[in-house]
Order: C-alpha cells, then sequence, then structure tokens
C-alpha cells in the first residue's frame, strides 16, 4: 500500500469554524475562513454546496455545524449514530433557526431522551438495547458539549460532559466482554483507560492504542478503531489523556507537549497485561492526535506500529496568521494588541471559536470561557500551542508509519505530506478522496472507509510473521 503525497491541498476552507483545528470557519474580523457560522439563529433552508467544507451532504448552511453533525451522521454505520434521529435533530434545529444555542439545546435533549430509555430497557433486563442507546446518547452528549461555551448555557460545559461519559461508561460495561475500566498514572493524576477485548480467553493479542484529538470524544474512538480491532481479533485501548475528557474538562489539565509521557504509561500497563503480544502493539492518532502520536513514538520505541490520522506537524500553523503574527518573546506586548486590537473586534464566531480552542491549553482559558469571557492572557496558551511542533523530532520515529490525508483537508493542509517527507522509518501515505465520499478532515461521513484504510494497513504490520 505504498503511497507518495500528492500536492498540497489548497488552504481555503474550514473545519468547525477554526473550530477543531484552530483556522476556522468564522465570518468575523480575522477572516477565519470563507465559509459561513452560526454567530446567531439564523434560519438555514436548502442551499448549494458552495464549498467542500458541506461534505457529501449540506446538513445546515453554517460550515462548523455542518461539520459536526456530519461525524453523529457518518457514525450511523458502526452503531453511534442512527440516521433518523440524526436528520430529525437537523430538521429541528434548521426550523427554529440554526445556531450554537438550537444546536446545541437539541442534541442534549435527544441525549436525555436516550439515556433514559436505555436506563429502561436496562431495568427490563434489555442489556443490547441499553447498550447500543447509551451508545448513541453519548453521541449526542458530545454534538452538545462542542458547542455549549457558545451557548446562554456555557457554564454546563462539566455537567454536559458528565452525562456523556456516564452514558459512554454504561455503554462500555455492557459490552460483551465488558470492557476493562482503569486508571493509568500520569504526572501526579490518573488517566482513566478502557480496555476492549474480543473474547475473555486470555489469548495474548495484538493491541491498538487509540489516541483522540483536541476536542474529540471516546465515542469517536469507537466510531474510529473498536470494532475494527475487535472484528481482527485485535485489542484496542482508549483513553483520555492530558487535555481531554475526565483530565480536561473535570480535572482541568491541559495539553501536554511531551505526549511520550503519556503514551508510555499505557504501554507499561498493556505489558503487564497476558492478554496482550507485547510485540504488537500500534499507536493511531485521530485529528490534532495525528500529531501527539507520532511525537510519543518518536521516543517510545516499543511500538509496532504508527498511523496518524492526518499527519500534523505543528497545530500552531493551522491558526490564522494575523494571530500567530502578534505573538512574540515579549509577554506583555503580547497581550496588550490580544486585548486592545484583537478581542474588541471578534465577532460572536471568533470569540467562541477561541474559547473552544484555547481551553484545553490553558486551565485560566476554560475559567473565562466557562464565564462567558476571553482570557486576557493569550500568550501563555499560545506558547504551549507552539511547543506542540513535532519538526525536529520526527526523524527518531522508527515505527513503520501510515500517514493519512484527505480531499479538502481544512485544517492542516500540506502538513501530512511534510511529516511523510520527514519519516525516515518505513512509511506509506494514503489520501482519502471526495470520490470515496471521504473527503475533508477525518473523513467524518465515512468512519468505515477510514477504519477499511487503517486497519488494513495495520493488519499488513501486525499480522505478518514475527522474527
Amino acid at each position: 500500500m505504498n503511497g507518495t503525497p500528492g500536492s498540497p491541498v489548497p488552504s481555503r476552507l474550514s473545519r468547525r469554524g477554526v473550530l477543531t483545528s484552530f483556522a476556522g470557519a468564522g465570518t468575523g474580523a480575522l477572516a477565519f475562513g470563507g465559509a459561513r457560522s452560526a454567530a446567531a439563529a439564523t434560519p438555514v433552508g436548502p442551499a448549494s454546496v458552495a464549498s467542500p467544507a458541506a461534505g457529501a451532504t449540506q446538513l445546515f448552511t453554517a460550515s462548523d455545524l455542518n461539520f459536526n453533525a456530519l461525524f453523529a451522521l457518518g457514525g450511523s454505520g458502526q452503531h453511534s449514530g442512527e440516521v433518523g434521529e440524526v436528520l430529525t435533530a437537523v430538521n429541528a434545529i434548521n426550523a427554529s433557526g440554526a445556531s450554537y444555542q438550537t444546536f446545541t439545546d437539541t442534541f442534549h435533549a435527544l441525549g436525555d431522551r436516550l439515556a433514559q430509555q436505555a436506563g429502561h430497557a436496562a431495568t427490563d433486563g434489555l442489556a443490547r438495547s441499553s447498550r447500543w442507546l447509551s451508545l448513541r446518547a453519548a453521541q449526542y452528549y458530545a454534538q452538545a458539549l462542542f458547542f455549549v461555551l457558545g451557548t446562554s448555557g456555557h457554564a454546563r460545559e462539566e455537567a454536559v460532559y458528565r452525562s456523556g461519559r456516564s452514558c459512554w461508561d454504561t455503554f462500555a460495561s455492557l459490552c460483551e466482554p465488558a470492557a476493562v475500566r482503569a486508571t493509568v498514572p500520569w504526572g501526579g493524576t490518573r488517566m482513566p483507560v478502557w480496555f476492549f477485548r474480543p473474547d475473555s480467553s486470555g489469548r495474548p493479542r495484538p493491541t491498538v492504542i487509540l489516541t483522540n484529538g483536541s476536542d474529540g470524544q471516546n465515542v469517536d474512538m469507537w466510531s474510529y478503531g473498536v470494532p475494527a480491532a475487535l472484528e481482527r481479533g485485535w485489542n484496542a485501548l482508549v483513553y483520555d489523556g492530558p487535555g481531554q475528557g475526565q483530565l480536561l474538562f473535570v480535572d482541568g489539565i491541559p495539553f501536554s507537549s511531551r505526549w511520550e509521557s503519556v503514551v508510555s504509561p499505557l504501554v507499561d500497563w498493556l505489558y503487564r497485561r497476558p492478554d496482550v503480544a507485547r510485540s504488537r502493539i500500534a499507536l493511531t492518532g485521530m485529528s490534532m492526535g495525528g500529531n501527539l502520536a507520532p511525537r510519543a513514538a518518536a521516543f517510545e520505541h516499543r511500538l509496532a506500529a504508527l498511523v496518524a490520522m492526518p499527519g500534523c506537524l505543528s497545530p500552531w500553523d493551522a491558526f490564522p496568521a494575523d494571530i500567530r503574527g502578534i505573538v512574540s518573546d515579549d509577554k506583555a506586548k503580547t497581550n496588550q494588541i490580544w486585548n486592545k486590537d484583537i478581542v474588541p473586534q471578534l465577532s460572536a464566531v471568533d470569540r467562541f471559536t477561541f474559547q473552544k480552542r484555547l481551553e484545553c491549553f490553558s486551565p485560566a482559558a476554560m475559567r473565562a470561557a466557562r464565564a462567558g469571557r476571553l482570557l486576557t492572557d493569550f500568550w501563555t496558551p499560545a506558547q504551549a500551542v507552539i511547543a506542540l511542533d513535532i519538526t525536529a523530532v520526527a526523524s527518531r520515529i522508527i515505527a513503520p508509519t501510515l500517514v493519512l490525508d484527505y480531499d479538502d483537508e481544512q485544517f492542516y493542509p500540506g502538513q501530512p505530506g511534510e511529516l511523510y517527507d520527514l519519516l525516515r522509518a518505513p512509511r506509506d501515505y494514503v489520501r482519502l478522496t471526495a470520490a470515496e465520499g471521504a473527503q475533508l478532515h477525518c473523513s467524518p461521513m465515512a468512519p468505515q472507509r477510514h477504519c477499511e484504510v487503517v486497519f488494513d494497513w495495520l493488519e499488513e504490520v501486525l499480522d505478518r510473521p514475527q522474527r
């Protein structure tokens, strides 16, 4: 499955409106992209698709709402969404005026309804129905969580996270066999992990560590990996690292630029399990995880394979050039420009975008966002993002590596090819295309196709005869 990177993807779009990658789709003074975002309750009706940001279908005119909802619709093939439920919610949001508020409220109510149904099913002894209802409820809570900081209920962020987490835990406990729940030490805290197995035989098996990005939830790791691993007779490990899930929304712990310090304890934990084949442990990274996982692999050399989905050398480069340009070694000057020249000009969309993008890098940014404000110290989280650049260490990766790229990649255009060029390990490059409905960052409408590409490649690496 060898390939070579194609020409760089034009930087013309946005994703979740600067959102999930920092380069978004607002219409404010910073010109975060050309696509429209949902700053206010603007009714959205049938519209022509003006840019590839709409993907295979257009649910909303606002590109950030549309992109986010595509993950729920695409997850239907993996039981983490239901077409009818998603489209009914979309219709209701559009009918009431598509906005962050109506999107959040509608998907939150849908999560509440399914969580209640899951509880009734469990009481009636219908474990299978309770399992899948809980997974879909976790998906819909995740949809609400993404935009909650842009609503009047911004202070509810942790509560919305906890609702989704409860449903995820219920789902994991009802899998057959139940996922093993544990915690793994990291620094002065412990990371929650969920270890999925194809059976309880205890036989050593290949194992995939699934790494999320800067705003995904555990349900995304289900859609983009767990079933594909189980179908091949492998184990799959899902975890919350710093800046993610519980460590972010409950413990207030931001991202670490030393992701090897996160992955190495996970490998240690796996090494102690008799049902893990030590020489066949792989690591994947989705979205910004395509930066975190390669960073870890550059220093953690017990990994048998690595997949970057997509490859990302520098998340900072995905911020608008105007914003990158205000950051210097002078903290006071940077923050003066931020507070006097930038913040007063921000649209409602841009304000939300920065609140969302910065909360995972700064506890102060999270506290401000939950209070409906922007932080005043932009310099500090900017340094945390800058520190994620892996250009200098990519050549240290020794594990065979697959680098994914996507047609119309909105957030890290060109970076997958740049990472591929820096690798000295055995490497492959695969571009997922619009022709197969797998365009856009992380192929939101095609998680099954995405998993076929990734896990077929992993199968070649992990299941080849061991020397």
